[in-house]
């Protein structure tokens, strides 16, 4: 017993000096998994948690510029349960590379029958905003 408590921790002793300390890294890093949850980013209709993406799904988005440039966007929303639903919605407006013009629209509530697809309007206050993303959540 004695010679298999002395092999283990000089095991355990090799295993520690074979690893080594790990030595901070100095300077600037790369961000990691830039792509993984930047669905935000690249499309423009997201659920924002699990039970919206259960629920619900978009068939199709219109956009249209307006005379006086604003955009104006209209979002069928559909819900795919055979049950009356009720989720929030609302849309960032973004620039031509992406980023937010501060014009988003307030949350509002969307109450959807079974199988039922609405139509959702949204008008961006501004003619700085050249695309957009729709979001949809679970009503609190």
């Amino acid at each position: 017993m004695k010679k298999f408590s002395k092999s283990l921790i000089l095991a355990l002793a090799a295993a520690a000096l074979a690893t080594g300390c790990k030595t901070a890294h100095e300077g600037a890093l790369l961000p990691a998994n830039t792509q993984k949850f930047d669905q935000e980013g690249s499309v423009n209709f997201v659920l924002l948690d699990s039970g919206a993406q259960r629920s619900v799904t978009s068939p199709g988005i219109q956009r249209t510029t307006l005379p006086d440039g604003r955009l104006r966007v209209l979002a069928n929303v559909r819900n795919r349960e055979n049950r009356r639903i009720q989720v929030q919605i609302n849309c960032v407006f973004k620039d031509d590379q992406g980023f937010p013009t501060g014009d988003q629209t307030a949350w509002q509530t969307l109450f959807l029958d079974e199988n039922v697809t609405e139509g959702v309007e949204f008008v961006s206050i501004n003619d700085k905003a050249k695309n957009f993303t729709v979001r949809v959540r679970q009503a609190r």
